[in-house]
């Protein structure tokens, strides 16, 4: 897996550093939750990337940019697993699913999958920005939710004021605004339930998205074909969109499945809590690199929202310091 290479590379990179002993010592339950964590911060900045992305991909609309960007991904991901020989393990998973209930388990996701990657590529050129922005930071908020009622997780208190400074500064951000458009409600409404399925499937995250990229590309290649041949004939006759396209595909699949090994990883309400690094980077490039305005008002929530993340770093530090404090044989007592 693409995230096992990166995983295998970290490994022998941080045994040569004079990392904290919490890494090097730890024992496996530490060490996969700091490599959830580390998974978790690649991923939202490569988050940030993508989003920006489209803006260079001009003259394509952002539906086109979706387009490619879906064919793109499935190139790299099926490149990918026949270099590495692992196309046949997944297509023996997908063969192991017998009955009709397991494929419409397997496929029930997809289509939350597919509009999401649109709408993230869409909502920045077409003046959705911000409101996709102001879903992903309810998102964590709905991720917190699950993880308390599915899973039954508990909230410590630093935990529990993180959310509440989270919630007070999203909903000062919606009053100022004085709205929530369908791209805000979409994002926080449909995500969770895509990562949630996939948990509770345990589905490999490779599995799950080529069934969900496989599923797309006629699609993609029809519109092409059919609704846009004009511009497929721009891209094909152009060396630098070409490139841009698969760099936009790699980046693309390592997001995804960094994510994805980050969301399975780490608990829940955890993963849920750390994915307001993503639309903090969202923000700050829509202002910087897409020339959004910033409103001096916006000061306040999103202020409000960074205090609820050092919160969440308080409690991170806090758990590690005092399981570090457990003595060894308790330890393997309770790992």
């Amino acid at each position: 897996m693409l995230s096992n290479v990166f995983a295998n590379a970290l490994a022998t990179t941080t045994s040569r550093l004079p990392l904290p002993a919490i890494w090097t010592t730890g024992n496996t339950q530490q060490r996969t939750l700091m490599l959830g964590v580390s998974f978790a911060i690649l991923s939202n900045i490569l988050f940030g990337v993508l989003y920006a992305y489209s803006s260079f991909l001009t003259p394509l609309s952002g539906t086109q940019v979706f387009i490619w960007r879906m064919l793109s991904m499935w190139a790299v991901l099926v490149g990918y697993l026949l270099i590495s020989g692992r196309l046949g393990m997944h297509i023996d998973k997908l063969r192991a699913l017998r009955s009709v209930k397991q494929w419409a388990w397997l496929l029930l996701p997809t289509p939350i999958f597919l509009s999401q990657l649109w709408l993230f590529m869409w909502a920045p050129v077409n003046g959705q920005g911000v409101q996709t922005a102001m879903g992903y930071f309810l998102f964590p908020l709905m991720m917190v939710v699950f993880g308390c009622l599915l899973f039954g997780e508990k909230l410590s208190r630093l935990q529990w004021l993180a959310v509440a400074f989270a919630a007070v500064g999203v909903c000062s951000e919606i009053i100022r605004t004085q709205s929530v458009s369908w791209a805000t409600l979409w994002v926080c409404g449909t995500y969770p339930i895509y990562y949630i399925v996939r948990r509770l499937q345990g589905i490999d995250a490779i599995t799950g998205m080529l069934v969900d990229l496989t599923l797309f590309a006629p699609f993609a290649l029809g519109y092409l074909y059919f609704f846009a041949p004009s511009n497929l004939a721009m891209v094909a006759g152009s060396g630098f969109l070409i490139m841009m396209l698969v760099g936009l595909g790699v980046l693309s699949i390592l997001t995804m499945k960094t994510n994805i090994d980050a969301s399975q990883m780490l608990p829940v309400n955890v993963y849920g809590m750390m994915s307001y690094i993503e639309p903090a980077l969202l923000f700050i490039l829509a202002v910087t690199v897409l020339g959004n305005p910033f409103e001096s008002a916006m000061i306040y929530s999103y202020g409000l929202i960074w205090l609820g993340i050092a919160c969440l770093i308080a409690h991170g530090i806090k758990q590690l310091r005092a399981r570090k404090s457990v003595p060894s044989s308790i330890k393997g007592q309770v790992a």
